[in-house]
């Protein structure tokens, strides 16, 4: 846990009294509740920033993990966890107590990048997306990586080609997008667009995990020919890689106790 340094976030709500306690927070349903209140965040992200966008009453505790927020909230210790919604839907998915709030705080379009010009793999990353919403089969991958209760269901198997080799890049930490399962394979829903993508090119998939802020860099050095792990198309990114098709709306998104 840290406490934020920073000038315009030293206000954090305390317990009034000693017959107050900490755990005994009033129950929060709705996002007209959120302002004002005690969030939760992972330290060394902008998710305070963003939430003070749209809620400027909000003061903040600082946890080592976007999980240990989530716990936190379930003990008490604060009144929200704000993160990346899928993220979140994810933990209280395993989590039972916790629930995600159906307003997000912020709204973000996710997709998949490419090097500039590289108008091949976009191309095919996009009727990839076009394909899964036109036959049914995104439904399936929601209910795949992002089920209402438990663990994400395991990867399925596609075939992929031989003509070539498709370097994704990716940052396996981004549960249920990319991350390691239990027989210390790379897997998610953004592996799954990967192979789908790959097997549209005729080529074989290969998986780089990285760091997350080393993938842009990557991809620009020719270091992998596409990346993706639960990551935001901005107008600054574009400056430097060509995005696909959003393939998932997300953004930052309240876990309350349930």
């Amino acid at each position: 846990m840290r406490i934020a340094k920073r000038p315009f976030l030293m206000a954090l709500a305390v317990c009034a009294s000693v017959l107050t306690s900490c755990s005994a927070r009033e129950k929060i349903t709705t996002y007209e509740q959120l302002d004002g209140r005690q969030f939760g965040i992972p330290t060394g992200t902008v998710v305070d920033q963003l939430v003070l966008s749209q809620l400027p009453k909000a003061t903040f505790l600082y946890f080592n993990t976007v999980l240990d927020a989530a716990i936190a909230v379930k003990a008490g210790k604060v009144d929200v966890a704000a993160y990346d919604e899928p993220i979140l839907r994810n933990i209280a998915a395993k989590n039972p107590g916790l629930v995600v709030l159906p307003k997000k705080i912020t709204t973000d379009d996710y997709g998949f990048a490419v090097r500039l010009g590289d108008v091949e793999i976009k191309n095919a990353v996009d009727a990839v997306i076009r394909d899964v919403h036109a036959n049914g089969d995104y439904d399936k991958m929601i209910a795949r990586w992002l089920p209402a209760n438990g663990e994400p269901q395991a990867m399925p198997t596609i075939a992929t080609g031989t003509n070539g080799v498709l370097r994704f890049g990716t940052a396996a930490v981004t549960e249920p997008f990319s991350f390691v399962d239990g027989t210390r394979q790379v897997v998610g829903m953004d592996i799954e667009f990967a192979a789908l993508t790959a097997a549209k090119l005729g080529r074989r998939l290969e998986i780089v995990n990285m760091d997350f802020g080393g993938m842009i860099p990557a991809l620009i050095a020719g270091k992998v020919d596409m990346i993706g792990a639960c990551i935001t198309i901005t107008a600054e990114r574009r400056k430097s890689v060509l995005f696909s098709d959003t393939y998932y709306v997300g953004g930052i998104s309240a876990l309350v106790r349930q």
